[in-house]
Parts: C-alpha cells; sequence; structure tokens
C-alpha cells in the first residue's frame, strides 16, 4: 500500500529533482506490411502506424496530467525496415520512398522520433540490407523525425567487418549531406553490436521480430534524483552508497511501471518493458556525470570513473529490477557527451578524452554516444571506433554502440549546438593514426570462444 510519505517524496522527484518518464515507445510490428509493390508497401506502412498509434500521443499526455508525471517524448519503433523493404525495394532510391512515409506516418500521429530505419546485418548483408545502409544518408536527410541503426556484430556470431567499413562511409556521407545543420543527421543514426529487441530509446530504437504485432515500452529517467540522494550520504561507505542507489533505482522504476500499464491498459497494447537507463539531459543537475563526480571524483574521466560508472551500472539494475516484472532494453546508465552538461564540461577542460569514454563503455549501458569530432575525420577512422566498441560489446556479451558525429567544417576547440535534449557539444579529438589497411581486409572477426554455449 502506497502512504502519504512516499507520494510526498515522488511529488519532490519531479518538482525539484527532474524525474521524469523519458519515453513511452509503442513497437509495431510491420511485417504483415510486406508487399512486392512499392507503392501497395507504403500505403500499408502508413495506415497501419497511423492506425495503432493514432492515440499514443493523446494518451501519453492524459496520464501526464492524471498523474503530474512528465513525459518527455512518445516515440514509435517499427519492425526493421530492411526486413520490410526487401520484396519491394531495388535500389537506395526505394528504401528512401519508405523513410518519407515513416517520416509522413510519425508527423500524422504527433511523436517525436520513429525509429527502425534499421538493418540487422552482424553476420553478412542481403542486398536488401545493402541498399538499405547505401540510402541512410539520403533518407536522414530528407526526414525530420526518423532514426536509423545498424547491427554489425553480436557474441554468437561476431563482427561484419564489410558492414563496421560500410558504416564508416555512410556516417561520413550522413554527416555531409545534413552539413547546413551542422551535420545533425548522425545524430539520428546509431550503430550498434548486441543490438536488443526491445530498446524504447532513440536513435537506436527497433521492434524485433520476435516481438508481438505491437507493444508499448517505457523507458525512465532521474539521474537528477539519484545525485540529490547521494548528496545526503557524503562520506559514507561502499555498502551505504550502493543501498541509496539502488533504493533510489527502485523507487524511480515503480514511476516508470506505473506509467507503463497505464498506457498499456488505456491503449489495449500489451507492455513489453521497462528499460531502467537514467538518461540525463543538458540541463544541470540532470547528469550522470554529476552522479559520478558526488560520489567522490574531482571530474569524471579521473582515475576511478570506470569503477564509479561500474558500481552506478550495477546498483540501478538491482533497484530496478524489483520494481518492474519486465526489465529490458539497455538498462543502466547513458553517458552522452552533448546530452549531459557535466560530460561536456569535462570534454571542455580536458578531463574526458573518447579513449576514456571507451573504457567506460565497457561496464556502462551502451557506447560511445552524442560525441562530436573533427568533420575532416576519415571515415576508416570512424570505422575503427566503431569496430572497438563493437568489440568490446563482442567480447563482453553487452549492447555497445557508437553515436558520433563527424561535424562538417568543424575542428577540434569549435562547439556545435544541436537544440533540445541533443544538447550541445566541443569537438572532440580523434587518433590521429590511422587504420586503414585494418577496416579495409574483408570478411568477419569470429565469435569469441566463450560464445560457444549450447
Amino acid at each position: 500500500m502506497i502512504n502519504i510519505e512516499e507520494v510526498i517524496e515522488t511529488n519532490r522527484m519531479i518538482e525539484e529533482e527532474k524525474l521524469d518518464v523519458r519515453t513511452i515507445t509503442m513497437g509495431i510490428s510491420l511485417l504483415d506490411c510486406c508487399d512486392p509493390d512499392l507503392e501497395v508497401l507504403n500505403r500499408k506502412i502508413y495506415d497501419k502506424i497511423t492506425r495503432l498509434a493514432s492515440r499514443l500521443v493523446a494518451t501519453g499526455e492524459d496520464i501526464e496530467k492524471d498523474y503530474g508525471i512528465p513525459i518527455v517524448n512518445k516515440r514509435i519503433s517499427i519492425t526493421p525496415a530492411a526486413l520490410v523493404g526487401g520484396a519491394a525495394c531495388h535500389s537506395p532510391e526505394d528504401f528512401v520512398t519508405i523513410a518519407r512515409t515513416l517520416d509522413r506516418a510519425a508527423k500524422e500521429v504527433g511523436v517525436n522520433f520513429l525509429g527502425g530505419y534499421s538493418a540487422l546485418v552482424s553476420k553478412g548483408m542481403t542486398a536488401a540490407d545493402r541498399n538499405l545502409i547505401l540510402s541512410i544518408p539520403q533518407a536522414l536527410s530528407e526526414t525530420d523525425r526518423v532514426c536509423s541503426s545498424v547491427n554489425v556484430g553480436s557474441t554468437k556470431t561476431g563482427i561484419d567487418m564489410d558492414a563496421v567499413r560500410l558504416m564508416g562511409e555512410m556516417v561520413k556521407a550522413t554527416a555531409e549531406a545534413t552539413k547546413e545543420q551542422d551535420s545533425l543527421g548522425c545524430a539520428k543514426l546509431v550503430v550498434f553490436c548486441n543490438a536488443p529487441d526491445d530498446n524504447p530509446f532513440m536513435a537506436g530504437a527497433f521492434h524485433g521480430v520476435t516481438e508481438a504485432d505491437a507493444i508499448i515500452n517505457v523507458g525512465v529517467s532521474g539521474p537528477g534524483v539519484v545525485k540529490t540522494a547521494l548528496e545526503q550520504i557524503r562520506g559514507e561507505n561502499f555498502e551505504v552508497l550502493c543501498e541509496t542507489v539502488k533504493k533510489t533505482a527502485f523507487k524511480i522504476t515503480r514511476v516508470g511501471q506505473l506509467v507503463a500499464q497505464e498506457a498499456s491498459a488505456r491503449l489495449g497494447v500489451p507492455f513489453g518493458i521497462i528499460d531502467l537507463s537514467l538518461a540525463p539531459t543538458p540541463a544541470v543537475g540532470d547528469s550522470v556525470a554529476g552522479i559520478l563526480e558526488e560520489m567522490g571524483l574531482e571530474s569524471v574521466g579521473a582515475p576511478g570513473t570506470t569503477a564509479a560508472l561500474a558500481l552506478l551500472n550495477d546498483q540501478v539494475k538491482k533497484g530496478g529490477v524489483m520494481a518492474s516484472s519486465y526489465v529490458g532494453g539497455l538498462s543502466g546508465a547513458f553517458i552522452p557527451v552533448s546530452e549531459d552538461q557535466g560530460m561536456i564540461d569535462a570534454a571542455v577542460r580536458g578531463a574526458l578524452t573518447i579513449e576514456k569514454l571507451e573504457a567506460m563503455t565497457c561496464v556502462c549501458s551502451v557506447g560511445l554516444d552524442m560525441i562530436a569530432i573533427p568533420g575532416d575525420t576519415p571515415a576508416s577512422s570512424i570505422a575503427g571506433i566503431i569496430a572497438d566498441e563493437a568489440a568490446i560489446g563482442m567480447v563482453n556479451q553487452k549492447t555497445t554502440a557508437v553515436r558520433v558525429i563527424p561535424v562538417i567544417g568543424k575542428t577540434i576547440g569549435d562547439t556545435v549546438e544541436f537544440g533540445g535534449l541533443l544538447g550541445y557539444a566541443p569537438i572532440m579529438p580523434v587518433n590521429r593514426y590511422g587504420c586503414r589497411d585494418f577496416v579495409n581486409r574483408t570478411g568477419r572477426i569470429p565469435a569469441p570462444i566463450h560464445s560457444f554455449k549450447n
């Protein structure tokens, strides 16, 4: 039974500590839309999305009013478009028509973003996969709300280095195609290893083929709540520190569980998962870096940062799993540079480098996220960064990802402004030594020995 003290505490977390539900994401299967006629396929896609998601935004707004819980984003994820369009799309330009249809549907129902303009190529590429990947720069330059992701590796299959090399080229091409917007298209493009089927967060969300026809996934947030809780136990031992994070994560997740159940019931769509990830914003006080510094680091990036992040990630999961029947997605703590004021400040003062961020990704939820790099960074170096992150995910049996933004026309010392939740970022240096001969080798990096568990 919920008592009045818990209600008051939750209200305080919302009003003073920036607690929110970061997203309600409706996953929609488009497998039944497949058709060899491109025009018919696009019509089926538009009709199904607009039919199932017609009340998504209004329902989210109603829940906000009824419970006083901010719900920042309402989003849609779809079956990876390479699977849906394979029979009808025979060129990259054909796939771009699907991107336009998805953008039109997203605007019609009023969601912030739609994810799933995606391909899963961890072991090889079909003709449809390659055509979709080649279409990404044009698709993201001609749409506003469509997000794209490509899974290039997994613990079970290894890493498709042909796909890695191609994605390095596509990241660079997307930056060029959107250079008038400071290469913003790259903020809507993620390259994964071990991508989950039920991630509600953009830009990497897609609706996995094992999922139901439609589901509701919810992503919670609340780094400001965790930081405030830690302020009350300064100087205490690690046991107290861990217990505080764990208990706070439980409370945050219960809010997400309530929203998920309400949205599911009101929309008549099954509840999928709660993603426990602490997702920061550029707002002061809503920072994962702030949590790490509250633990005792002079600056995020200092020695001890990886250990502090590992502790945070683990305790968030331990507290959250007790608060929800179904936990999934990424779950843990995001470390996007441009979306976290503490990360931005650390990068500006030189305490945080790409190499340190890479080390941190070994223990956090995802990977190198929202990092602005010089616009003249070679595609092969971007491919090398992707390969490094994929290797971390493959060997450690976890999700890793890369969302880097080579900002055309900008270099080290410059700053780029993306706006809104995407924030702003300093241009961070990339190692000046190349890896062209390595990434130009063809084929796959094999799966690690511990992947053979059957």
